[in-house]
């Protein structure tokens, strides 16, 4: 049998381009108990040469692959349809997590594409992003791998790039700050236009649609302290309070990153953004015991 190490990993847009023509199993967390590398709900879809997704690495994801390609040649210790296995994360898996996964093997064909659409989609945080620049091009790039779901909007049509992820809708507005009031709920926003005063009117936008709706959870505008400190003051003289002025992030991305090159930036604001959406760790998690404990000792 094929070595599943070697097998080619698709990118996170090709499973639906693929299921259309070639069938694939669906290998999908149903359950955990204790600690384990991925949570309930984690997914991946198997070829017999390629795989997309992960359940979570290692000799875990190593098994299952193996299983998954079982199913699609047919063998006899294949798991049958919608079968649940259970795997404990020890000495026989060569993985000391310590807990228990469980498993489900389905096989999908082109009439699961929209099943498969919609387990991508619900995994996506939404995220806008105001500005095609250098570092909006280089930030679409890196947040196109990532859980996010992109509305990229700028005034300038012809400096979009003509293909983009299927997870970022490109959308021209002129004057760019019109494009807040139809931004999808919960939207972590980023502004970086070419023009500092378009800036402006894009943070009055979104401080307004928070005193409507407060549905925004996350503001963030590139730019240095002097510049976040002329736009303090004029929004002030535009009747913002400090407590709303405060909702705003400036600058932005991960501290301790200082490299103004476009694609490093991209990536300190990438990991923000995925601080901002990942879910607290659970308190009895063993997992996050020892993570803490580590991080004390060192």
């Amino acid at each position: 049998m094929q070595n599943a190490r070697m097998a080619t990993t698709l990118a996170l847009d090709d499973p639906l381009a693929r299921l259309a023509h070639d069938d694939g199993i669906l290998v999908k967390v149903a359950e955990t108990r204790g600690s384990t590398p991925r949570e309930t709900g984690a997914w991946m879809v198997v070829w017999k040469d390629a795989f997309a997704g992960t359940i979570g690495g290692g000799n875990l994801e190593y098994q299952a692959l193996a299983a998954a390609r079982a199913m699609l040649a047919g063998r006899a210790d294949a798991p049958a349809q919608n079968e649940i296995r259970d795997y404990a994360l020890g000495p026989s898996l060569g993985q000391c997590c310590g807990g228990m996964v469980y498993l489900s093997y389905r096989k999908v064909t082109a009439h699961d594409q929209a099943t498969l659409q919609a387990l991508s989609e619900g995994q996506l945080a939404p995220v806008a992003l105001f500005g095609n620049g250098h570092v909006g091009q280089a930030l679409v790039r890196v947040l196109a791998r990532l859980p996010f779901a992109v509305h990229w909007v700028d005034s300038r049509d012809d400096e979009f790039p003509r293909e983009t992820s299927a997870h970022v809708h490109a959308d021209y507005s002129d004057p760019m700050h019109a494009a807040v009031a139809d931004l999808a709920p919960d939207s972590q926003i980023l502004i970086m236009s070419f023009s500092h005063w378009e800036d402006l009117d894009i943070v009055q936008a979104c401080l307004e649609r928070i005193r409507e709706r407060h549905d925004l959870p996350f503001i963030g505008l590139i730019g240095s302290q002097t510049k976040w400190a002329m736009f303090r003051h004029r929004l002030q003289a535009r009747g913002f309070s400090e407590k709303e002025i405060a909702q705003v992030t400036c600058p932005i991305g991960i501290p301790g990153i200082y490299s103004k090159k476009p694609d490093v930036i991209a990536v300190a604001v990438a990991a923000q953004l995925l601080q901002n959406t990942q879910p607290a760790p659970l308190a009895d998690d063993p997992g996050t015991r020892k993570t803490e404990r580590a991080s004390a000792e060192r």
